[in-house]
């Protein structure tokens, strides 16, 4: 017990370091939530809602086309062969 003792201050260091941190992060999140997530809730939410936009599709994002570029290969766009995909139209038979 005597030598963790003299680890104190380190100890109390470390400690404020993580309050500080968790502190900062608590604030960034209400920040975000109040002036970020509600906004959008109040917008883009309420206006898909009634319907005055496209209705929001997962889907679409999933399979979205990845084309090749200048000097890129896209070499997950269509995956072949056995594994664990997002979708089936590649499943095993």
């Amino acid at each position: 017990m005597i030598m963790l003792s003299a680890f104190w201050p380190f100890y109390q260091f470390l400690w404020t370091v993580y309050f500080v941190a968790m502190f900062l992060v608590g604030f960034w999140c209400i920040f975000m939530f109040f002036g970020f997530v509600i906004p959008l809730w109040l917008t883009e939410g309420l206006w898909e809602y009634f319907g005055k936009s496209k209705p929001f599709d997962p889907e679409e994002v999933r399979f979205k086309k990845l084309y090749e570029k200048e000097g890129y290969e896209v070499i997950y766009n269509e995956p072949k062969g056995h594994g664990p995909y997002l979708h089936d139209s590649h499943a095993a038979h």
